[in-house]
């Protein structure tokens, strides 16, 4: 299965089981995560950006002061897919080593 295929909703149950920082909204995934300082919460959107690139999976970013806010869903597949759960997993990453 190409990680571009829309995952069913028990791979969906799955893959946020892993993943407990992220909840369901409608056909995406968000998170909403505090950053110790505005700084940190740029340093980690320009790793999420380099994550993204490598990943051609780009997810919807809102910066607000040290609120970061991440959006994700694969628009071409209609819902989610498996990008949208590397890229999570990777978002995570970057938040943890921030």
């Amino acid at each position: 299965m190409s990680k571009r295929t829309r995952l069913t909703e028990d791979q969906i149950t799955a893959g946020l089981a892993a993943l407990p920082d992220w909840t369901r909204e409608g056909e995406a995934i968000v998170r909403t995560t505090e950053t110790a300082s505005f700084p940190t919460a740029i340093a980690v959107v320009g790793a999420v950006a380099e994550a993204a690139e490598e990943l051609d999976h780009h997810p919807d970013i809102d910066i607000r002061w040290r609120t970061l806010r991440f959006v994700l869903s694969t628009h071409s597949a209609g819902g989610l897919t498996g990008l949208d759960l590397a890229m999570a997993a990777r978002i995570d990453q970057a938040l943890r080593t921030a």
